[in-house]
């Protein structure tokens, strides 16, 4: 990772999962790689895409997983023990439609008034991507084969999987923006 703001979100993230969360880890991994390729569409918000990437999951770590809703328990341990960056820490805490999850389990106006949402879409949108595109073992994959990987494991009837459902539709229309995006990226 380049960058000072990468290199310290890579050692965070890194310190609190590679252990306690090896398989965490690696998809956390993965999803900054992805942010790495898709850098050129952002310019200079890149480093920002790749810190968040690394960091998006981390509130999963178990002595961070205050709430149990790791976009918000992550970001609470950004900003309040790292005093991180405010966009970086909006991003963690939005990462691929959290707003959606937290309504499901009763926290939408606490992920909203601690952490409203980042106006660029294309930010949000590339976090969408990478996530989305990257299985839990840090391997590529496509947003339809995740979507159902996630309904797969937590089941349709969860609470994860009533919100990956509802989110669906989104962050195949996030992942098309990205694409697209790409796709008429200079080589």
């Amino acid at each position: 990772m380049n960058g000072a703001m990468a290199k310290w979100a890579g050692a965070v993230a890194k310190a609190e999962l590679s252990e306690s969360l090896p398989r965490r880890w690696a998809h956390s991994q993965g999803v900054a790689q992805r942010a790495a390729e898709v850098a050129g569409v952002l310019g200079d918000d890149a480093e920002l895409l790749t810190s968040a990437a690394v960091l998006h999951d981390v509130g999963y770590a178990p002595r961070l997983a205050m709430t149990g809703f790791h976009p918000l328990d992550g970001a609470r341990f950004l900003r309040d023990t790292h005093a991180a960056d405010k966009r970086l820490v909006r991003l963690v805490a939005n990462h691929s439609l959290a707003l959606l999850e937290a309504e499901e389990r009763g926290l939408r106006d606490v992920l909203e008034a601690e952490f409203p949402l980042l106006d660029d879409q294309r930010l949000v949108d590339a976090l969408v991507y990478c996530d989305m595109t990257t299985t839990p073992d840090g391997e590529v994959t496509s947003a339809e084969a995740r979507l159902a990987e996630i309904t797969n494991r937590y089941g349709a009837d969860s609470l994860v999987g009533r919100f990956i459902h509802r989110a669906a539709p989104d962050i195949i229309a996030a992942v098309g923006r990205v694409e697209s995006a790409l796709a008429v990226q200079p080589r």
